[in-house]
Protein backbone atom coordinates (compact mmCIF):
# COMPACT_ATOMS: atom_id res chain seq x y z
CA UNK A 1 0.00 0.00 0.00
CA UNK A 2 2.96 2.02 -0.95
CA UNK A 3 0.56 4.78 -3.05
CA UNK A 4 -2.37 4.92 0.04
CA UNK A 5 0.19 6.17 2.52
CA UNK A 6 1.51 8.84 0.28
CA UNK A 7 -1.78 9.82 -1.26
CA UNK A 8 -2.18 10.16 2.71
CA UNK A 9 0.62 12.60 3.15
CA UNK A 10 -0.75 14.84 -0.09
CA UNK A 11 -4.26 15.16 2.31
CA UNK A 12 -2.41 16.34 5.29
CA UNK A 13 -0.02 18.46 3.44
CA UNK A 14 -3.23 20.12 2.38
CA UNK A 15 -4.34 21.02 6.57
CA UNK A 16 -0.60 21.46 7.92
CA UNK A 17 1.42 23.32 5.16
CA UNK A 18 4.28 23.86 7.82
CA UNK A 19 5.63 20.45 7.41
CA UNK A 20 7.51 19.97 3.79
CA UNK A 21 5.64 17.34 1.77
CA UNK A 22 8.56 15.24 1.85
CA UNK A 23 8.82 14.78 5.27
CA UNK A 24 5.18 13.93 5.35
CA UNK A 25 6.32 11.19 2.92
CA UNK A 26 8.74 9.92 4.58
CA UNK A 27 6.73 9.54 7.51
CA UNK A 28 4.26 7.57 6.05
CA UNK A 29 6.63 5.48 4.72
CA UNK A 30 9.10 5.48 7.79
CA UNK A 31 7.56 1.79 9.20
CA UNK A 32 9.04 0.37 5.71
CA UNK A 33 12.04 2.33 6.23
CA UNK A 34 13.27 1.20 9.17
CA UNK A 35 12.27 -2.58 8.28
CA UNK A 36 14.42 -2.04 4.99
CA UNK A 37 17.65 -3.23 7.20
CA UNK A 38 15.88 -5.45 9.98
CA UNK A 39 15.07 -7.43 6.66
CA UNK A 40 18.17 -7.31 4.73
CA UNK A 41 20.39 -8.39 7.59
CA UNK A 42 17.47 -11.45 7.92
CA UNK A 43 16.41 -10.05 11.23
CA UNK A 44 12.54 -9.45 9.54
CA UNK A 45 12.17 -11.63 6.94
CA UNK A 46 9.23 -12.89 4.18
CA UNK A 47 8.13 -15.88 3.62
CA UNK A 48 6.79 -16.31 -0.07
CA UNK A 49 4.62 -18.68 0.93
CA UNK A 50 1.38 -17.09 -1.10
CA UNK A 51 3.70 -16.27 -4.48
CA UNK A 52 5.68 -13.60 -4.94
CA UNK A 53 4.75 -10.15 -5.33
CA UNK A 54 3.65 -6.85 -2.92
CA UNK A 55 0.49 -8.56 -0.26
CA UNK A 56 1.48 -12.20 -1.06
CA UNK A 57 4.27 -12.90 1.46
CA UNK A 58 3.50 -13.36 4.92
CA UNK A 59 5.73 -10.71 6.79
CA UNK A 60 8.02 -11.02 9.60
CA UNK A 61 8.09 -7.44 10.78
CA UNK A 62 7.86 -8.41 14.63
CA UNK A 63 10.11 -4.82 15.44
CA UNK A 64 9.18 -2.41 12.95
CA UNK A 65 5.57 -3.23 12.30
CA UNK A 66 4.56 -4.02 15.57
CA UNK A 67 2.20 -1.78 17.28
CA UNK A 68 4.51 -1.20 20.17
CA UNK A 69 7.45 -0.67 17.71
CA UNK A 70 4.82 1.53 15.10
CA UNK A 71 4.13 4.10 18.66
CA UNK A 72 7.64 4.28 19.61
CA UNK A 73 8.82 5.08 16.09
CA UNK A 74 6.04 7.39 15.55
CA UNK A 75 7.19 9.15 19.00
CA UNK A 76 10.61 9.98 17.73
CA UNK A 77 9.68 11.28 14.71
CA UNK A 78 7.05 13.50 16.50
CA UNK A 79 10.04 14.43 18.36
CA UNK A 80 11.75 15.74 15.69
CA UNK A 81 9.18 17.57 13.61
CA UNK A 82 8.37 19.20 16.82
CA UNK A 83 11.67 20.55 17.01
CA UNK A 84 11.87 21.15 13.44
CA UNK A 85 8.41 22.96 12.73
CA UNK A 86 6.96 23.30 15.98
CA UNK A 87 4.54 21.35 18.28
CA UNK A 88 1.31 21.20 15.92
CA UNK A 89 3.48 19.76 13.75
CA UNK A 90 4.87 17.25 16.47
CA UNK A 91 1.50 15.83 16.72
CA UNK A 92 0.82 15.61 13.15
CA UNK A 93 4.30 14.11 12.24
CA UNK A 94 3.58 11.11 14.73
CA UNK A 95 -0.40 10.63 13.85
CA UNK A 96 0.69 10.25 10.10
CA UNK A 97 3.60 7.84 11.37
CA UNK A 98 1.35 6.28 13.14
CA UNK A 99 -1.01 5.59 10.33
CA UNK A 100 1.13 3.38 8.39
CA UNK A 101 0.70 0.99 10.99
CA UNK A 102 -3.28 1.24 10.78
CA UNK A 103 -2.95 1.54 7.00
CA UNK A 104 -1.30 -1.85 7.56
CA UNK A 105 -3.74 -3.33 9.83
CA UNK A 106 -6.08 -2.98 7.42
CA UNK A 107 -4.36 -4.55 4.53
CA UNK A 108 -1.96 -6.90 5.99
CA UNK A 109 -2.66 -10.65 6.38
CA UNK A 110 -2.40 -11.57 9.89
CA UNK A 111 1.35 -10.54 10.67
CA UNK A 112 1.51 -7.64 13.23
CA UNK A 113 2.26 -8.18 16.13
CA UNK A 114 1.41 -6.30 19.34
CA UNK A 115 5.25 -6.16 20.88
CA UNK A 116 8.46 -6.08 19.45
CA UNK A 117 9.80 -9.62 18.61
CA UNK A 118 6.55 -11.08 19.35
CA UNK A 119 6.84 -10.92 23.34
CA UNK A 120 4.70 -12.35 24.78
CA UNK A 121 3.25 -14.55 22.24
CA UNK A 122 -0.01 -12.88 21.67
CA UNK A 123 -1.87 -13.31 18.27
CA UNK A 124 -0.84 -11.54 15.62
CA UNK A 125 -3.16 -8.93 14.08
CA UNK A 126 -4.17 -8.12 10.50
CA UNK A 127 -7.43 -7.82 8.35
CA UNK A 128 -6.31 -9.04 5.07
CA UNK A 129 -7.74 -6.75 2.47
CA UNK A 130 -4.55 -7.76 0.63
CA UNK A 131 -6.75 -11.46 -0.05
CA UNK A 132 -8.67 -9.45 -2.31
CA UNK A 133 -6.72 -7.78 -4.74
CA UNK A 134 -10.27 -5.26 -5.90
CA UNK A 135 -11.02 -4.38 -2.45
CA UNK A 136 -6.72 -3.42 -1.87
CA UNK A 137 -6.78 -1.45 -4.88
CA UNK A 138 -9.94 0.40 -4.35
CA UNK A 139 -8.68 1.09 -0.94
CA UNK A 140 -5.86 2.27 -2.14
CA UNK A 141 -7.11 4.66 -5.30
CA UNK A 142 -9.65 5.67 -2.52
CA UNK A 143 -7.12 7.18 -0.02
CA UNK A 144 -4.68 8.43 -3.17
CA UNK A 145 -7.61 10.41 -4.99
CA UNK A 146 -8.91 11.67 -1.78
CA UNK A 147 -5.29 12.73 -0.84
CA UNK A 148 -4.51 14.10 -4.16
CA UNK A 149 -7.51 16.01 -4.66
CA UNK A 150 -7.20 17.36 -1.18
CA UNK A 151 -3.60 18.89 -1.83
CA UNK A 152 -4.60 20.04 -5.27
CA UNK A 153 -7.57 22.41 -3.64
CA UNK A 154 -5.24 23.67 -1.05
CA UNK A 155 -2.22 24.57 -3.28
CA UNK A 156 -4.75 26.25 -6.06
CA UNK A 157 -6.88 28.07 -2.95
CA UNK A 158 -3.80 29.95 -1.71
CA UNK A 159 -2.34 31.25 -5.18
CA UNK A 160 -2.70 33.56 -7.71
CA UNK A 161 -1.33 34.66 -10.89
CA UNK A 162 2.04 33.05 -11.80
CA UNK A 163 2.20 31.31 -8.31
CA UNK A 164 -0.70 29.72 -9.19
CA UNK A 165 0.84 28.27 -12.42
CA UNK A 166 3.45 26.50 -10.69
CA UNK A 167 1.08 25.61 -7.61
CA UNK A 168 -0.55 23.63 -10.95
CA UNK A 169 2.46 22.28 -12.37
CA UNK A 170 3.59 20.77 -9.25
CA UNK A 171 0.35 19.25 -8.56
CA UNK A 172 0.07 17.67 -11.60
CA UNK A 173 4.02 16.46 -10.73
CA UNK A 174 2.54 15.33 -7.75
CA UNK A 175 -0.23 13.71 -9.34
CA UNK A 176 1.94 11.81 -11.76
CA UNK A 177 4.12 10.73 -8.99
CA UNK A 178 1.15 9.19 -6.71
CA UNK A 179 -0.07 7.19 -10.34
CA UNK A 180 3.31 5.67 -10.68
CA UNK A 181 3.25 4.62 -6.93
CA UNK A 182 -0.56 3.31 -7.61
CA UNK A 183 0.69 1.33 -10.79
CA UNK A 184 3.58 -0.15 -9.21
CA UNK A 185 1.46 -1.12 -6.35
CA UNK A 186 -0.99 -2.89 -8.68
CA UNK A 187 1.10 -4.55 -11.07
CA UNK A 188 3.01 -6.28 -8.05
CA UNK A 189 -0.45 -8.16 -6.59
CA UNK A 190 -0.69 -9.73 -9.96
Amino acid sequence: MFAGHFGLAAGVRSKVPEIPLWALMLGTQLLDVVFVPLYLTGIEPIDAQLGSGYGKGIIHADYSHSLLGAIIIASLAGLFARKAWGGKAGFVMSSVVFSHWLLDLAVHRADLPLLPGNWGDFSLLGLGAWRSEGLSIGMELLILVIGFLMYLRSSLRKTGGTRRKLALSSSIVLGIMLGFALITDITSLF
